[in-house]
């Protein structure tokens, strides 16, 4: 079987963790979720000061007494605060509710006006030391092209919507020719994906839930994961990915479901 990696290095070196606990939706149980992650090896957690719970997460980290540079800390700037000009500001905030010195990676949420502007911003924090590595998060190609026509600094992550159902191999690519590390929010379509006949049949040959052949898909592709669980079984099951694998008929097979149906909003089509 060919090893999987668990981690993956950045194109500023920055080393992150290919599995990640996702904490949107999460509410008044993130503190419990990332609980139950950091306790089964978790050390990768998505966060973002819109979900509300960053200050949730920090408890749990603190609680957890694990070394700071065990883990890997993201947090995204909301799409008012780029509007307003609040790049620095916000950024504060979220460190102050996550308890930290500094967080690993940094994503602008959302591509709205003022976004290339909010990125510069992000660069000097960068350089102060404040953020270990700075991204984006729901850009397309077209949106990346134009934030690199306007920045100094090639974003080291996009995190996109990417699942069996909505399959962007456009943005996927142009990303790989850049070295931008792709991370796929909604991995199992908000659970859509998970009532198809043919992961189904992949899972029950292989012996594993069907949520685990989709996770495994994305990392054979190169995609950093964010499963989203407030279940500790389900917690668990989702970082056991790494002693199986699938062959290339069945990675033909998940390439193939591809409907280009979003769970969540199109960047393109957003109004908020």
């Amino acid at each position: 079987m060919k090893e999987l990696k668990r981690l993956v290095q950045l194109n500023n070196n920055t080393v992150m963790p290919t599995v990640a606990i996702g904490v949107w939706q999460s509410r008044h149980e993130t503190e419990k979720a990332v609980t139950y992650a950091l306790n089964h090896g978790y050390r990768h957690i998505d966060t973002a000061s819109v979900y509300g719970n960053e200050e949730a997460v920090g408890k749990a980290i603190k609680k957890s007494n694990i070394k700071r540079e065990s883990l890997f800390i993201t947090t995204k700037l909301w799409n008012e605060d780029i509007r307003k000009g609040k790049t620095r500001e916000a950024f504060e905030d979220s460190l102050k509710k996550l308890q930290l010195d500094y967080v690993d990676l940094f994503l602008i949420h959302w591509p709205v006006e003022g976004n290339e502007d909010a990125y510069l911003v992000m660069e000097e924090l960068y350089k102060e030391g404040k953020i270990k590595a700075i991204g984006v998060s729901n850009y397309r190609k077209h949106h990346l092209e134009a934030l690199l026509e306007k920045t100094n600094i090639v974003p080291m992550v996009n995190q996109i919507e990417y699942n069996p159902f909505i399959q962007d191999d456009e943005t996927l690519e142009f990303c790989r020719q850049h070295h931008i590390v792709v991370e796929a929010w909604s991995p199992l379509g908000s659970g859509a994906c998970l009532a198809v006949q043919e992961i189904q049949d992949i899972a029950q040959e292989k012996r594993k839930s069907t949520a685990q052949i989709i996770l495994r898909w994305l990392l054979q592709k190169g995609i950093v994961v964010l499963p989203k669980s407030v279940h500790e079984r389900r917690i668990i099951e989702n970082i056991n990915l790494f002693q199986f694998e699938l062959s290339d008929d069945e990675m033909t097979i998940m390439n193939s479901l591809n409907r280009n149906q979003r769970t969540g909003p199109n960047p393109d089509r957003f109004d908020f």
